[in-house]
């Protein structure tokens, strides 16, 4: 089975004109969307915290995190962004997807609109 994959741009949140496009494989498994850490100094994000993660191995490594704009569709959302090592694949995670107003269909393999519910 393919797995789905999407072009968003990404931008620096304190000068949004500072952006590139990047294709990401929509991971609905996965938090944090991750993208190399090279663009994203490119772009003037700085990270300001490490967290730990769990690989599929039980194995622990430790990634900077930073925020970026997110933008698909037209719609444009701020995320938390991991940034990513060599060997680290680009992936659109769910907070950045929810935050954008999109959730993956598992069966289409495509982003549809997220219900909006308040209250």
């Amino acid at each position: 089975m393919d797995l789905p994959h999407v072009a968003a741009r990404v931008a620096n949140p304190g000068n949004p004109r500072r952006v590139a496009t990047v294709r990401f494989l929509v991971d609905s498994g996965a938090i944090y969307s991750v993208v190399p850490g090279t663009l994203l100094r490119r772009l003037g994000i700085r990270s300001h915290s490490t967290r730990t993660f769990t690989l599929a191995d039980r194995t622990e490594i430790g990634r900077r995190m930073g925020d970026a704009l997110f933008f698909i569709d037209g719609e444009r959302a701020a995320s938390p962004v991991i940034f990513g090592q060599a060997g680290d694949r680009t992936r659109l995670g769910t907070v950045s997807l929810e935050s954008l107003g999109f959730m993956l269909d598992p069966i289409r393999r495509r982003l549809t609109p997220l219900p909006m519910v308040l209250g």
